[in-house]
């Protein structure tokens, strides 16, 4: 699949116990241990496709694409996880309670969701089906490293993902560095 981020192999993949989708965009041939270039990202439907400036998703998502054409080979799994799990009309109630002024954080937690909802367990197996072993995770994110190495893959090396804030997401990558761990540098804040 030509995209303007890089030329791909698109797979689907299907999950037995939901029905879900879930995509893989491949670049390339591995040796069986050899590292591999890997974003798991999960589906944002306002930042991926519509360009919210709300959220860093979309500008992570391209940037993933644009490392694994650069690096000629790799893999970018595109999860069907909308807003860390809770779906996209939840979601849109939490933006609701952002604009109210809740972070991120706080309105899952008052729509009654974990903060964090997503499972990487789904997206372990479907690289391992793909022939990874070893992987140089593209992430910010310490809980994705955990949930992917709790199912067989060798973590070598995390490459961050920097995305330049603007006015719209300061808030929001703010929180995603101070209550949820990720690890996005404090200058950028």
């Amino acid at each position: 699949m030509p995209t303007e981020h890089g030329n791909f192999k698109l797979t689907a993949f299907e999950q037995k116990s939901t029905g879900d989708n879930h995509l893989a965009l491949v670049k390339g041939d591995w040796d069986k241990d050899e590292p591999i270039l890997v974003r798991v990202h999960s589906s944002c439907v306002t930042g991926d496709i519509f360009g919210s400036c709300r959220c860093d998703c979309g500008g992570q998502l391209h940037n993933a694409m644009e490392m694994v054409e650069e690096e000629g080979k790799g893999i970018v799994l595109y999860m069907n996880q909308e807003g860390r799990g809770i779906g996209l009309i939840n979601k849109l109630k939490a933006y609701k309670l952002q604009e109210d002024g809740l972070d991120t954080v706080e309105a899952n937690l008052k729509l009654g969701f974990d903060m964090d909802q997503r499972d990487y367990g789904v997206g372990a197996q479907i690289l391992r089906d793909l022939g990874v072993r070893k992987i140089r995770l593209i992430s910010n994110n310490p809980k994705k490293r955990v949930g992917l190495i709790g199912y067989g893959l060798e973590i070598v090396n995390t490459v961050p993902l920097e995305i330049t804030p603007n006015k719209h997401n300061e808030k929001y990558l703010t929180t995603k560095r101070d209550k949820m761990g990720h690890q996005i540098l404090k200058e950028n804040q």
